[in-house]
């Protein structure tokens, strides 16, 4: 029996690369629409309608536009950060303590962004598990490939017209002014009292991510073995994450960026200090993978009865 599917905006990054999944999935049935009826949000709606699944793959004013024309029995997956906060919704990280059956249940999923994906599969357990508390004041740097910026970034760093030497070699800080769009799931999803501080940083690869998050011992009343335990326990049984044990071997010691680039898991590191006072923890992922895409997927085949892990790499 085939699954009727829609994408709606498969032109996009995200969106591309789901439909790349879907494509080699038999029991999938991809429904299509004509360019012009892309511009329509009624015909958008009417395809929408006619599927069991949709994607949204839009900026976040097309995701709401459409959603009032949609009947409540399709099951909708949106990936843009319109509704990740939004009560009326389940957040689509099944790894969280719970969430894997909200999904399996849900008729509205909203996909992570892939910062807050790395921030949250670290600072949730932490707050859940009482191993850092709620008003913990939590920062995190994120670094991710120059993909996560959309058809515009990837233009210009692909450019034949790029210099030989430019800005665009150098990593480049952003979101300095402390408000990225990632901030509210980031706050809500991990249950902090306040806003974490987070600097994200783009550099010169195509995809990839880690996000680090440093964790002060003495000011979360934990110890780095009880820490290391905590989320090693959390995520046992989980599909698509794997915690690596505390102070193991690095490698090439250190860790980069697109280690995990082409995959659809995320792969978390924990460092303690000589005075066991201080942890590094850090979790990496492929942005388009396991940060987009990977997880719309995810959430897709929870979402349909299907085996969760159906189609990833």
């Amino acid at each position: 029996m085939s699954v009727k599917v829609f994408i709606d905006g498969s032109s996009g990054t995200t969106g591309l690369r789901i439909a790349d999944r879907l494509a080699q999935r038999p029991e999938i049935e991809l429904l299509s629409i004509s360019a012009e009826g892309r511009k329509d949000v009624n015909e958008r709606a009417k395809v929408i309608n006619s599927a069991d699944l949709a994607f949204l793959c839009l900026p976040d004013a097309a995701s709401k536009e459409v959603m009032p024309l949609l009947r409540p029995d399709v099951k909708v997956l949106d990936t843009s950060t319109a509704f990740r906060t939004d009560a009326a919704w389940d957040y689509g990280f099944p790894e969280l303590a719970g969430q894997k059956e909200k999904i399996q249940k849900s008729y509205r999923v909203a996909v992570p962004g892939c910062y807050a994906s790395g921030f949250i599969s670290i600072a949730r357990p932490l707050v859940e598990l009482d191993l850092a508390p709620a008003d913990y004041p939590f920062s995190c740097t994120g670094i991710s490939g120059y993909s996560g910026g959309g058809k515009k970034m990837i233009a210009e760093y692909e450019s034949l017209n790029r210099p030989a030497h430019s800005k665009l070699d150098a990593p480049k800080s952003y979101g300095l002014g402390l408000a990225h769009k990632h901030l509210p799931e980031m706050q809500k999803i991990s249950g902090l009292a306040h806003t974490p501080m987070f600097v994200p940083v783009v550099c010169d690869y195509y995809c990839g991510m880690q996000v680090l998050v440093p964790l002060d011992l003495t000011l979360a009343g934990s110890t780095a073995e009880q820490v290391a335990e905590g989320i090693a326990a959390y995520y046992k049984d989980a599909a698509t994450v794997k915690v690596h044990a505390l102070n193991e071997a690095l490698p090439e010691n250190g860790l980069y960026s697109n280690a995990m680039a082409g995959t659809d898991r995320m792969e978390l590191y924990m460092t303690v200090n000589a005075e066991g006072d201080q942890m590094m923890l850090v979790s990496v992922f492929d942005n388009l993978g396991k940060g987009s895409s990977g997880a719309a997927v995810q959430c897709m085949n929870l979402m349909l009865g299907l085996e969760e892990t159906e189609g990833l790499e």
